[in-house]
């Protein structure tokens, strides 16, 4: 063989193992984990479209788990490795936890990440804020929903400024029979504590200033600030409508956008579903006060960030969507295709929907908190977060009173918590 053949077979084999190449890099694909399950739709035709539009070679896939499992599945995942690459991240210590035992890994210098406020990122960081491990992707407000045509039936003209006023329309309500007055189960016992207790809470432990001190352990879950929502929530038993005990989160969900219940205790997180399944003009409003021009707090609360699995087979790719997600162009399509969840980037985003509007108003009325046990307070067993979904569940039924709830999870809390030690 000459040496120009040769040559000439060189080129042709580098020229075949480059298009191999090529061809690998083409059949990426990403996995993401995520408890939306209510968001698929939205994934697959609007989000994900946009990504793979711009960076062909990588195929995305959002395959997400059931709110109530995803936790437990996720961590049965990571630990067996087989979880996806991309894992959607629970604000605070259920993800710092993660990043702890070395299943996410660092972005701290994620090209993108500067998008972001320190503010923004200190749900997804270590407490030292060295290090960042999930990109913020999104915050939520809670509040309430109603269906606008049973308040004009039963003659409510407003929605409840105060806590006297929201107890009198679901006396309205329930006086009138058409309606069950307040769509929220027990079942699946987290409603009851993020749909209920920190949603009305804050005004009572006002916002920061009560998540805080609970932190510094200068305030304490016997204290009026924290068992006076019990109180309330305790009076809620009667609207629930019959077998609320056994009612789901998605039962709870259908009765609203079905147009049998009035009223629905939520978050903008619902917003899109909603619009997509209600046949009826809704409103919202945000947790009543105790008295006529008394300060309001809402939980503003940074909700879903999303983290790269350490042990990704596609760390290029998985670095290559996450840096996406950090762009302006991701905040704004996110929004809007999900609207309720806020985009978290110092970019303003433009919001075309009126319930998402709505909700966002209230920041310049109210003083904004996160939910009071999402940050540092759950990290130990018992798990504060976890305890009081039950505590909640048991308070509603009227299985527990509002003091002895407090008592319980302060007990539990003490156990294991010594702020002079954090």
């Amino acid at each position: 063989m000459t040496f120009q053949k040769t040559l000439m077979l060189a080129s042709a084999t580098a020229a075949l193992l480059a298009g191999a190449g090529s061809a690998f890099a083409a059949d990426v694909t990403l996995t993401i984990e995520s408890w939306r399950t209510d968001d698929l739709s939205v994934w697959q035709d609007k989000i994900i479209p946009a990504f793979e539009a711009a960076n062909p070679g990588i195929k995305v896939v959002f395959s997400p788990t059931a709110p109530t499992e995803y936790n437990a599945a996720l961590n049965a995942k990571l630990d067996g490795g087989s979880a996806g690459d991309i894992i959607t991240c629970r604000p605070f210590d259920a993800s710092l936890e993660l990043f702890n035992k070395g299943h996410l890994a660092p972005l701290t210098d994620l090209p993108g990440m500067d998008n972001f406020s320190a503010v923004a990122k200190a749900a997804w960081s270590t407490d030292d804020a060295a290090t960042t491990f999930c990109v913020p992707m999104g915050a939520v407000i809670h509040g309430f929903f109603y269906n606008k045509d049973a308040f004009a039936k039963v003659g409510i003209a407003a929605p409840p400024a105060t806590v006297e006023e929201f107890f009198a329309d679901l006396e309205k309500i329930k006086a009138d029979g058409t309606y069950i007055p307040l769509a929220m189960g027990t079942n699946d016992q987290w409603e009851a504590a993020t749909m209920g207790y920190n949603n009305i809470g804050p005004n009572y432990w006002h916002g920061e200033e009560g998540r805080l001190a609970l932190i510094a352990g200068t305030q304490k879950l016997t204290d009026e600030p924290w068992v006076a929502p019990y109180r309330q929530l305790a009076k809620w038993k009667p609207y629930l409508g019959d077998g609320f005990e056994a009612q789901t989160y998605s039962d709870s969900q259908n009765l609203f956008t079905l147009g049998k219940a009035a009223i629905y205790p939520t978050g903008s997180w619902e917003i899109a579903g909603f619009e997509a399944n209600a046949t009826f003009p809704m409103g919202v409003f945000a947790p009543p006060v105790e008295k006529a021009g008394d300060t309001c707090y809402i939980s503003d609360h940074t909700d879903i960030g999303i983290g790269m699995n350490a042990k990704s087979a596609n760390p290029d790719a998985a670095k290559k969507f996450l840096s996406w997600v950090a762009s302006p162009e991701f905040g704004g399509i996110f929004a809007n295709a999900l609207p309720g969840f806020f985009a978290l980037g110092n970019t303003p985003v433009a919001m075309q929907d009126p319930l998402a509007q709505e909700f966002v108003s209230w920041r310049d009325k109210c003083k904004s908190s996160i939910r009071s046990t999402y940050a540092i307070l759950s990290r130990g067993t018992p798990n504060l977060e976890n305890e009081t979904w039950n505590a909640s569940v048991q308070v509603i039924k009227g299985a527990e009173t509002p003091e002895a709830a407090g008592a319980r999870l302060q007990a539990g809390l003490d156990s294991w918590y010594h702020p002079a030690a954090m």
